[in-house]
């Protein structure tokens, strides 16, 4: 992204950024680690994203922010504006920075920035030895990435712990842009409302669970023959007796069927449904009575 053509489309990005004072001998090593999105958005509310940083105008641009900031800090210093022309000419190519590392997710950012936040100048695991008057404690160089050892006085090892304590209400973690304050509310219920919508949208996509089939459909399937079609006339029977030769009686119409209907208008009732014919069961004329009930075992599930 040319930053000239950034700032005529109006692109605001999100930045977090962390003040981080010390380096791992614990001498005073400021730097900022800073978390950048790899995109933005334009004055449309459209997202944009940025495959390439320039890194070389990231440089420089750094370099430039930070003297400007000292030069209007102390504009009548010749001391401080002595510095900065003697930083101009050492980092001709701008100050260092590292700006090749990508984070995959969220949480992966997440913990990356919050191993600066919650992390002491030293780890008690570093410190090797202490006699009441010196500490002995190790670091990897960050250049040549070899473990070394120093040992310094008990006085001065405090004084380089405490000297990384930063001031009362000074903020370490500052957020621009996308990621500002004001924004964070509104981002929040954005977020939300794109996982409802998701999962809207997979609800829909998902396959409806199919409705179960009847034990005789399954016959059907495994058989290819209607459990309950007569042979002889070619009619679909009603079940009255399921009966097996080894058990005997299984299910009878006289002794289940009617406990069945009757709890079924039962629970209707209870519900405060019309009482009628049951799904599965129908009225017709016969029987004693002049109506006889009748249960097809096509309506029940098994």
């Amino acid at each position: 992204m040319v930053p000239g053509k950034a700032r005529k489309k109006g692109y605001e990005v999100g930045i977090i950024a962390v003040v981080h004072t010390f380096g791992r001998d614990l001498k005073f090593n400021p730097h900022v680690h800073v978390l950048v999105t790899e995109g933005a958005l334009d004055k449309n509310k459209v997202w944009k994203e940025v495959g390439f940083i320039p890194y070389e105008y990231l440089r420089r641009g750094w370099q430039k922010v930070l003297l400007d900031w000292l030069r209007q800090k102390y504009p009548e210093s010749i001391k401080v504006k002595n510095l900065i022309n003697k930083l101009y000419r050492r980092y001709q190519k701008g100050f260092y920075v590292y700006a090749e590392r990508r984070m995959e997710s969220a949480r992966g950012a997440a913990r990356y920035i919050g191993r600066y936040l919650a992390r002491p100048a030293i780890a008690e695991y570093r410190i090797l030895d202490y006699d009441g008057e010196r500490v002995r404690f190790w670091y990897e160089d960050h250049q040549t990435h070899e473990r070394k050892e120093e040992e310094l006085g008990v006085l001065e090892f405090i004084g380089r712990l405490t000297y990384h304590i930063p001031k009362k209400h000074f903020k370490m973690v500052r957020r621009y842009g996308l990621y500002r304050r004001d924004l964070n509310k509104l981002a929040q219920k954005i977020v939300g409302l794109w996982n409802w919508v998701n999962r809207k949208v997979k609800a829909i996509k998902r396959p409806q669970r199919s409705k179960p089939k009847s034990w005789k459909e399954r016959l059907q399937e495994a058989f290819g023959k209607n459990p309950l079609k007569c042979p002889g006339c070619g009619r679909e029977m009603e079940l009255w007796k399921i009966w097996h030769y080894k058990y005997g009686t299984i299910w009878d119409w006289e002794k289940d069927g009617v406990n069945y209907i009757e709890k079924e208008k039962e629970e209707k009732q209870q519900r405060g449904r019309p009482t009628g014919p049951v799904s599965g069961m129908g009225v017709s004329p016969g029987g004693p009575g002049g109506t006889a009930l009748q249960l097809s075992l096509s309506g029940m599930w098994v």
